[in-house]
């Protein structure tokens, strides 16, 4: 019998993520049933259960590539010498996720972003992905600490501020616009870029508050 080959065995492996990938955007992780996702990928019983054992075990690996392709994205920007400003950079982040396994789509629509909205979602109540969850989003502040300590080296950013403090606000920003792609529809990361730029042209707004501004009287 002739033996089957590691190229072979991932092609199928590859087959049944994207299946269940497109069956889950389209219904959900919880309201999709195994058989719905057996017929979305066309194979028969015996062949999905040979690399996953349950329903279950799917959407951890879905949740794994995900988790994988978003933390990638960010630490492969965060790795540019020199760094680009911060509008450009997580415009290209946002970009990067957002045409992961570009050709996965639902209805006309990308499925990644509903996916990634769906696994941050599933983390609340499986302990496996809350704890791959946990360990992304430390390994990308560390990433984009050292991205913060670059823009410092080259005298873009004042240091009056922790780096994780800007570390986690960058992040939150691209997570946010993934959200928004998955609950609102498709936009170009240009519009994150554009508005990202216009808020940071605003002057800092530090200066000391004027008297009339506390509501004072000037001496007379």
């Amino acid at each position: 019998m002739a033996r089957v080959s590691q190229e072979h065995l991932d092609a199928r492996r590859r087959q049944i993520l994207d299946g269940a990938t497109r069956c889950f955007a389209r219904s959900g992780f919880h309201a999709a049933s195994m058989q719905d996702v057996l017929r979305e990928i066309g194979l028969s019983p015996g062949a999905v259960y040979r690399y996953f054992s349950s329903k279950d075990e799917l959407i951890v690996a879905i949740a794994e590539e995900v988790f994988r392709d978003v933390r990638g994205a960010f630490e492969a920007a965060a790795r540019q010498s020199p760094p680009p400003p911060p509008d450009e950079l997580l415009a290209q982040v946002v970009g990067t996720v957002m045409t992961a396994r570009d050709g996965l789509r639902v209805d006309g629509r990308a499925a990644f972003p509903g996916l990634v909205l769906q696994v941050w979602t599933e983390t609340l109540r499986d302990e496996r992905l809350a704890a791959l969850l946990h360990q992304g989003f430390a390994d990308m502040r560390g990433a984009w600490v050292r991205l913060v300590d670059g823009y410092r080296a080259a005298g873009q950013m004042p240091d009056d501020v922790p780096a994780d403090h800007v570390a986690r606000t960058m992040i939150a920003v691209a997570q946010g616009f993934i959200a928004q792609q998955a609950l609102f529809g498709e936009a170009s990361p240009d519009v994150l870029r554009d508005g990202l730029r216009a808020l940071m042209a605003m002057p800092s707004g530090r200066a000391n508050p004027s008297s009339k501004a506390l509501g004072e009287r000037p001496a007379s």
